[in-house]
């Protein structure tokens, strides 16, 4: 009884869906959100810095790079 109880279960890391990829997308992606929010706030009201550039990184960061390190997995070779 023990040994299909062992058999069926699944490790933490195991079945872990993250890998080192996702998480340096991740962090890529919450960089540009600082540095969009950064640069929002440090340019004056009307000016290149805050009209433009920042929201282009705020966007790239939240509809780009985030949901695809949450959605981006490594190709498996299975092979043997």
């Amino acid at each position: 009884m023990d040994d299909k109880n062992n058999n069926n279960s699944v490790s933490l890391f195991e079945g872990w869906a993250f890998g080192k990829t996702n998480y340096i997308l991740f962090t890529i992606g919450v960089f540009m959100l600082i540095i969009g929010y950064y640069l929002m706030a440090s340019g004056s009201v009307n000016s290149f810095q805050s009209l433009t550039l920042s929201p282009i990184l705020l966007f790239l960061g939240y509809i780009i790079i985030i949901p695809l390190a949450l959605v981006y997995r490594e190709k498996v070779d299975n092979k043997a």
